[in-house]
Protein backbone atom coordinates (compact mmCIF):
# COMPACT_ATOMS: atom_id res chain seq x y z
CA UNK A 1 0.00 0.00 0.00
CA UNK A 2 1.53 3.50 -0.61
CA UNK A 3 0.61 6.48 1.38
CA UNK A 4 -1.69 7.53 -0.69
CA UNK A 5 -4.28 5.02 -0.34
CA UNK A 6 -7.60 5.37 0.88
CA UNK A 7 -8.52 3.39 3.98
CA UNK A 8 -11.80 1.90 3.04
CA UNK A 9 -13.36 0.75 6.26
CA UNK A 10 -15.17 -1.87 4.41
CA UNK A 11 -11.59 -3.58 3.00
CA UNK A 12 -10.29 -3.62 6.33
CA UNK A 13 -9.79 -7.48 7.55
CA UNK A 14 -10.36 -6.72 11.37
CA UNK A 15 -13.79 -4.95 10.01
CA UNK A 16 -15.03 -8.06 8.33
CA UNK A 17 -13.86 -10.35 10.55
CA UNK A 18 -15.87 -8.69 13.48
CA UNK A 19 -19.07 -8.87 11.07
CA UNK A 20 -18.81 -12.34 10.46
CA UNK A 21 -18.49 -13.20 14.11
CA UNK A 22 -21.38 -11.11 14.95
CA UNK A 23 -23.70 -12.73 12.39
CA UNK A 24 -22.27 -16.16 13.30
CA UNK A 25 -23.16 -15.27 16.86
CA UNK A 26 -26.31 -14.30 16.44
CA UNK A 27 -27.10 -17.55 14.66
CA UNK A 28 -25.30 -19.34 16.59
CA UNK A 29 -27.51 -17.65 20.04
CA UNK A 30 -31.09 -18.17 17.99
CA UNK A 31 -29.80 -21.97 17.65
CA UNK A 32 -28.57 -22.78 21.25
CA UNK A 33 -30.26 -20.19 23.53
CA UNK A 34 -29.00 -21.75 26.36
CA UNK A 35 -24.85 -20.90 26.40
CA UNK A 36 -23.09 -18.20 24.80
CA UNK A 37 -20.91 -19.45 21.60
CA UNK A 38 -17.72 -18.76 24.20
CA UNK A 39 -19.37 -21.22 26.94
CA UNK A 40 -19.77 -23.65 24.20
CA UNK A 41 -16.52 -23.49 23.27
CA UNK A 42 -15.60 -24.72 27.21
CA UNK A 43 -18.23 -27.76 26.98
CA UNK A 44 -16.64 -28.94 23.69
CA UNK A 45 -12.94 -28.78 24.42
CA UNK A 46 -13.66 -30.62 27.93
CA UNK A 47 -16.04 -33.12 25.88
CA UNK A 48 -12.62 -33.33 23.61
CA UNK A 49 -9.30 -33.64 26.24
CA UNK A 50 -11.50 -34.21 29.45
CA UNK A 51 -10.72 -32.33 33.04
CA UNK A 52 -8.27 -30.01 32.89
CA UNK A 53 -7.14 -27.02 35.01
CA UNK A 54 -9.05 -23.99 34.30
CA UNK A 55 -5.66 -21.96 33.17
CA UNK A 56 -5.25 -24.92 30.40
CA UNK A 57 -9.17 -24.67 29.44
CA UNK A 58 -8.80 -20.98 28.82
CA UNK A 59 -5.33 -22.06 26.52
CA UNK A 60 -7.34 -24.40 24.92
CA UNK A 61 -10.21 -22.70 24.20
CA UNK A 62 -8.39 -19.40 23.46
CA UNK A 63 -9.80 -17.65 26.29
CA UNK A 64 -8.03 -14.99 28.43
CA UNK A 65 -7.83 -15.78 32.03
CA UNK A 66 -10.37 -13.35 33.60
CA UNK A 67 -12.60 -14.61 30.52
CA UNK A 68 -12.29 -18.01 31.34
CA UNK A 69 -12.53 -17.56 34.73
CA UNK A 70 -16.20 -15.83 34.41
CA UNK A 71 -16.98 -18.46 31.19
CA UNK A 72 -16.49 -21.23 33.71
CA UNK A 73 -18.52 -19.48 36.99
CA UNK A 74 -21.55 -19.46 34.75
CA UNK A 75 -21.14 -22.73 33.61
CA UNK A 76 -20.60 -23.48 37.51
CA UNK A 77 -23.56 -21.71 38.16
CA UNK A 78 -26.06 -23.06 35.60
CA UNK A 79 -24.76 -26.79 36.82
CA UNK A 80 -23.23 -27.55 33.43
CA UNK A 81 -19.44 -28.28 35.08
CA UNK A 82 -18.01 -28.89 38.07
CA UNK A 83 -14.47 -27.60 39.80
CA UNK A 84 -12.63 -28.84 42.47
CA UNK A 85 -9.30 -27.77 43.55
CA UNK A 86 -6.17 -29.55 42.02
CA UNK A 87 -4.88 -32.24 44.93
CA UNK A 88 -1.21 -30.99 43.47
CA UNK A 89 -1.99 -27.41 44.36
CA UNK A 90 -4.97 -26.39 45.98
CA UNK A 91 -4.91 -22.65 44.35
CA UNK A 92 -5.41 -24.54 41.10
CA UNK A 93 -9.21 -25.51 39.86
CA UNK A 94 -9.91 -28.52 37.45
CA UNK A 95 -12.61 -28.06 35.52
CA UNK A 96 -14.58 -31.21 34.58
CA UNK A 97 -17.93 -31.38 32.81
CA UNK A 98 -21.04 -32.63 34.75
CA UNK A 99 -23.65 -35.00 33.91
CA UNK A 100 -25.94 -31.90 32.73
CA UNK A 101 -23.22 -30.43 31.00
CA UNK A 102 -22.23 -33.50 28.88
CA UNK A 103 -25.74 -34.06 28.38
CA UNK A 104 -26.13 -30.64 26.94
CA UNK A 105 -22.99 -30.65 24.72
CA UNK A 106 -24.07 -33.98 23.14
CA UNK A 107 -27.55 -32.89 22.50
CA UNK A 108 -26.34 -29.63 20.57
CA UNK A 109 -23.52 -30.87 18.89
CA UNK A 110 -25.01 -31.01 15.72
CA UNK A 111 -26.85 -28.17 15.95
CA UNK A 112 -23.42 -26.52 16.59
CA UNK A 113 -22.34 -28.15 13.03
CA UNK A 114 -25.48 -26.68 11.74
CA UNK A 115 -24.40 -23.02 12.91
CA UNK A 116 -21.00 -23.33 11.35
CA UNK A 117 -22.92 -24.34 7.94
CA UNK A 118 -25.33 -21.46 8.61
CA UNK A 119 -22.53 -18.82 8.67
CA UNK A 120 -20.77 -20.01 5.67
CA UNK A 121 -24.14 -20.51 3.51
CA UNK A 122 -22.79 -17.61 0.89
CA UNK A 123 -19.66 -19.94 0.22
CA UNK A 124 -19.43 -22.89 -2.16
CA UNK A 125 -17.90 -26.06 -0.17
CA UNK A 126 -14.56 -25.29 -1.86
CA UNK A 127 -14.86 -21.86 -0.68
CA UNK A 128 -15.73 -22.83 2.57
CA UNK A 129 -12.82 -25.58 2.62
CA UNK A 130 -9.94 -22.40 1.53
CA UNK A 131 -11.56 -20.34 3.74
CA UNK A 132 -11.36 -22.23 6.94
CA UNK A 133 -7.70 -23.32 5.90
CA UNK A 134 -7.12 -19.55 5.58
CA UNK A 135 -7.98 -18.57 8.87
CA UNK A 136 -6.37 -21.77 10.52
CA UNK A 137 -2.64 -20.78 9.15
CA UNK A 138 -4.07 -16.96 10.69
CA UNK A 139 -4.67 -18.13 14.30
Amino acid sequence: MTEDAPYVLDEQIGYLLRRVTQRHLAIFSEAIPAVTAMQFAALARLAEIGPMSQNRLGRATSMDAATIKGVVDRLVRQGLVETVPDPDDRRRLTVTLSDSGRALFEATKDTALEVSDRTLVPLSPRERARLVALLSRLA
